[in-house]
């Protein structure tokens, strides 16, 4: 088992309607993985997961086949827009 810190920023924290969870998990799992078990856990978050931006334990990752570790601390953040 692992055990994974979700902070949930903007966007993902409205519609979740917190800003962070902890989980457990079978090992290994990857960060697709935990994007699927979210947007099943939350299915409001279904519609952002693909514009998702992840860091794990403070490093934005980009392949989404990476594997997660006890105690990391996985970031959502969806885009932002401005002007």
């Amino acid at each position: 088992m692992i055990s994974l810190t979700v902070l949930y920023f903007a966007a993902a924290r409205e519609r979740v309607g917190r800003s962070s969870e902890h989980i457990e998990l079978s090992a290994p799992f990857t960060v697709a993985h935990l994007l699927q078990t979210l947007a099943a856990r939350h299915p409001s978050l279904v519609a952002l997961v693909r514009h998702l931006r992840v860091a794990v334990s403070h490093e934005f990752i980009a392949d989404p086949a990476a594997l997660l570790r006890d105690r990391d601390e996985v970031a959502l953040m969806p885009p932002v827009s401005g002007g």
